[in-house]
């Protein structure tokens, strides 16, 4: 099949997301790792629009980079000057880029009501432009802004602003849905209609707003068009835009394109994950191909079938696109999840210890407990129902003050517990009640197993479970934490926040010790 072109907008549509803001940094580095895996097109912002991304293109011509072309976006020229007196296009030429990206009105209803301007200057808007563009020797790629809604409410018009831009010169012309309200049916009816009356290559850029951008994508590449803009993960404005990586996945895996390099394919989770990293965004663990939970199974029926058989509920298998499988455990959980679950520690033969491995995830989740998001005390669970797990310490009783200061409040922790042979009786200081329990914890424990030192806390979550108890409702806590090596997550579920926390807190420094001794493999 015919390599369709990827052309990211990351850096540009994808920062006017809410809550996303790229440092220069940030945009030079995901500009190299897009580069790397074989993008073909990456804007890199509007020059005109701030110092950042004007700076950007000055720095970004200084980088070698071995497949992507840079482009620059910008607006057609105002009404009334020249293209070669307009600061937007004087911008475009002046950020080095190879590649200028003008985008310009099909809707007749922003001709008239958003610019205000006739119907013909903004023919005249879009053939300077692109003409202007393409005299100063840089590939053209026109955006038609509102094409879907411009085709539907005025196709004459549409189709003239569409054939201007050709006729000016465009190397590319991609329909862009930018309100994101068009169905697949249609986008397909009028990319094939456009290829009837131009010579020019044809691209979609979809939004999301209906959750169909990536049919409306895939729809348009099936009725002709070579090129697809979107964002890694589908961050944007509004509901975002089409997530390039289910593009990428789909159009390599289901339709057999050609896109990126050989290998990119299987480097998209690493990809999405970088993005999320940078963009300070968590990641969404039910995001197609990449998400955390895409090849996730917790059924025991379910589980049982992709021991046997991976392709009856994978629809790829999961190294496809770099991603692993994951066995969760509930009390949906039969024998087969435990099986998999547990095969670190090599007891799939022990029949006992797998019913009543079981038995104590039903009964602690009936309780209030979840282990999908907390495998580190699912393992220390399997430890104590096996034998393997030993105390690494004994409480003999803690301690939580918490006293409003003038200024603001101080929590201090008192903690009384047996380590070995000695009996260690200690007070941590703390921002609150858990950062003072884990600051008493270390000063007791660490004497002792030296490579607490190497762990931190990274993340804190606090769920209610049963609220129509009111201030009675018990609460979940799910602790975050990671050494040099890893990450892990412990759960603790008590009535008293406090106590939650604790027992939380606790596994999280038994999982270190024991993965210290070798008893345990995060």
């Amino acid at each position: 099949m015919a390599r369709i072109q990827l052309y990211d907008t990351t850096l540009r549509d994808g920062s006017q997301g809410e809550g996303v803001n790229f440092s220069l940094q940030d945009k030079l580095m995901i500009t190299r790792r897009l580069d790397e895996l074989g993008f073909d097109y990456i804007e890199g912002g509007y020059p005109l629009s701030n110092p950042k991304d004007e700076e950007y293109f000055q720095r970004v011509a200084e980088i070698p980079l071995k497949h992507a072309k840079v482009c620059a976006f910008g607006m057609t020229r105002r009404k009334g000057v020249t293209a070669a007196e307009d600061i937007g296009m004087q911008a475009l030429i002046q950020s080095k880029a190879p590649v200028c990206t003008i985008v310009g009105k099909t809707w007749d209803l922003h001709v008239t009501e958003v610019l205000r301007v006739s119907l013909e200057e903004n023919l005249a808007m879009i053939r300077d432009s692109v003409s202007y563009v393409k005299s100063q020797g840089r590939e053209a790629i026109y955006d038609a802004e509102h094409c879907f809604d411009g085709w539907k409410a005025n196709p004459d018009y549409a189709l003239q602003t569409l054939k201007t831009a050709a006729e000016a010169g465009a190397d590319m012309i991609v329909m862009c849905d930018t309100n994101g309200g068009t169905l697949p049916e249609q986008i397909a009816q009028f990319v094939r209609e456009l290829q009837t009356h131009v010579a020019v290559p044809v691209g979609i850029h979809c939004h999301n707003d209906c959750d169909l951008a990536v049919a409306n994508s895939l729809a348009a590449i099936g009725a002709g068009a070579i090129q697809v803009q979107g964002t890694i993960n589908g961050i944007g404005e509004r509901c975002g835009n089409v997530d390039l990586i289910s593009v990428a996945a789909n159009l390599s895996l289901k339709l057999n394109h050609e896109v990126l390099v050989p290998g990119g394919i299987q480097r998209l989770t690493e990809l999405s994950r970088y993005v999320y990293e940078l963009a300070n965004m968590n990641f969404r663990s039910g995001q197609p191909f990449v998400g955390s939970s895409a090849f996730a199974h917790k059924g025991g029926m379910h589980v049982h079938a992709v021991n046997r058989l991976a392709r009856s509920y994978e629809h790829i298998t999961p190294e496809a696109v770099g991603n692993e499988r994951r066995i969760l455990v509930s009390e949906l959980s039969g024998r087969s999840n435990i099986i998999a679950k547990t095969n670190k520690f090599n007891i799939s033969e022990n029949n006992e210890a797998m019913v009543r491995i079981l038995s104590a995830v039903q009964d602690l989740e009936n309780d209030g407990y979840q282990f999908e998001a907390a495998e580190a005390s699912f393992d220390l669970l399997v430890m104590k129902q096996t034998g393997l797990f030993t105390p690494s310490f004994s409480l003999d009783h803690y301690r939580v003050n918490v006293e409003n200061q003038a200024r603001e409040p101080m929590t201090e922790a008192v903690i009384k517990l047996t380590c070995g042979s000695a009996q260690q009786h200690v007070v941590g200081e703390g921002d609150g009640p858990v950062n003072a329990l884990d600051s008493a914890l270390r000063k007791a424990l660490t004497p002792v197993y030296a490579g607490l030192s190497d762990m931190a806390l990274m993340d804190y979550k606090v769920r209610v479970i049963n609220s129509a108890e009111g201030t009675a409702a018990r609460v979940r806590v799910v602790i975050e934490s990671r050494d040099r090596n890893s990450v892990w997550s412990t759960v603790g579920v008590s009535e008293n926040i406090i106590e939650a926390s604790w027992i939380a807190l606790v596994d999280a420094f038994e999982y270190k010790i024991h993965k210290d001794r070798g008893i345990v493999r995060s």
